[in-house]
C-alpha cells in the first residue's frame, strides 16, 4: 500500500491531548468546550472515536461511560442520540459525533484522530468504525490524519480513505498490560512491523520508549515520529529530541520558534 504523507503542520503545532481538557475549567477531554479551547489557542488536537449502537463514530476514549459520565454502561450499547444527550463530566455538552467536531474545528487547526481498537467486539462487524469514520471526513478539507493501535484498522482505512493520511499508534508493549502477548506477538509489534504493510506514514509512540532502535529507524527513514502523552515542559523537551512532535495534556506546550 502506498503511504499519504502527514501535512507538514502535523509536525509544527503542539497536539493536544483529547483536546484542550481540564475537567475543572468546564472543559471534559474530548469534549466540545475542549476542542474548542484548543482551536482558540491554536494548537492541534488529537481526539479519539468509538461506536455508537447505531454505528455512528462518537468522539469519545473509553469502551465504558463510567469514567467522564454520570452514567454507566458500554459507549456501543446506547444509540447516538442517546450519546449526544449524556454530559461530559466537568461540562455542559454531550458527548460528540465526529461530524460535529469536523463543523466546529472546520480545518482551522490539525486534526489527528484516533479509532479505538474494535477487533473482538461483538456489537458491530469489524471494519464498522473505520467506515463510518472515512464516511464522515470524505468531504473535509482541513488537515486531518487517522492512527490507531490495530494495524488491521489501519490496513482498512488505506482502502476505505486512501486519500487521508494515516499511521500507526505504537508503544514499549512492555509490563502487565501486555502479559496475554506472545513473546514473537510482542516482538512484531514492537518492531513496528506493520508500518509498510498498512501504507503507514507516521507513527504517534509512547514519548518514554521513544530511544527504541525500531523508532529511530523510521526516524532516520524520513517518517514523522509524533509522540504521546506529555504531562510537563521538562518530559517535552526530553521528547523533542527524539521525536518531530508531541501530544501533551495538564500544561501549554510551547510553539516551535
Amino acid at each position: 500500500m502506498n503511504a499519504v504523507a502527514l501535512p507538514e503542520v502535523f509536525s509544527r503545532l503542539p497536539v493536544t491531548h483529547r483536546a484542550l481538557h481540564d475537567r475543572e475549567a468546564g472543559r471534559p477531554e474530548n469534549g466540545i468546550e475542549a476542542i474548542r479551547a484548543a482551536v482558540e489557542a491554536g494548537y492541534g488536537i488529537e481526539i479519539d472515536l468509538q461506536l455508537s449502537s447505531d454505528g455512528v463514530a462518537m468522539v469519545f476514549h473509553d469502551y465504558t461511560l463510567d469514567r467522564v459520565t454520570g452514567q454507566t454502561g458500554d459507549v456501543d450499547a446506547r444509540s447516538a442520540a442517546d450519546l449526544q444527550a449524556i454530559k461530559l463530566s466537568g461540562g455542559e455538552a454531550g458527548i460528540p459525533t465526529l461530524a460535529e467536531v469536523l463543523a466546529l474545528v472546520a480545518g482551522r487547526v490539525p486534526l489527528l484522530v484516533e479509532l479505538k481498537d474494535q477487533d473482538g467486539r461483538t456489537a458491530h462487524a469489524p471494519g464498522t468504525l473505520e467506515a463510518r469514520a472515512a464516511e464522515a471526513v470524505a468531504d473535509y478539507t482541513g488537515p486531518l490524519a487517522f492512527m490507531s493501535f490495530n494495524p488491521e484498522m489501519v490496513a482498512r482505512l488505506a482502502e476505505l480513505a486512501p486519500g487521508v493520511p494515516r499511521g500507526i499508534t505504537t508503544c514499549s508493549y512492555e509490563g502487565e498490560h501486555f502479559a496475554h502477548l506472545s513473546e514473537a506477538a510482542r516482538a512484531h509489534l514492537q518492531a513496528i512491523g506493520d508500518f509498510d504493510r498498512t501504507g503507514s506514514g507516521f507513527i504517534s509512540h509512547e514519548w518514554q520508549d521513544l530511544g527504541r532502535n525500531s523508532v529511530q529507524a523510521l526516524r532516520a527513514r524520513g517518517i514523522p515520529v509524533l509522540c504521546w502523552t506529555l504531562r510537563s515542559p521538562a518530559d517535552e523537551v526530553q521528547a523533542r529530541a527524539l521525536a518531530e512532535n508531541v501530544t501533551f495534556e495538564h500544561y501549554l506546550a510551547a510553539f516551535p520558534a
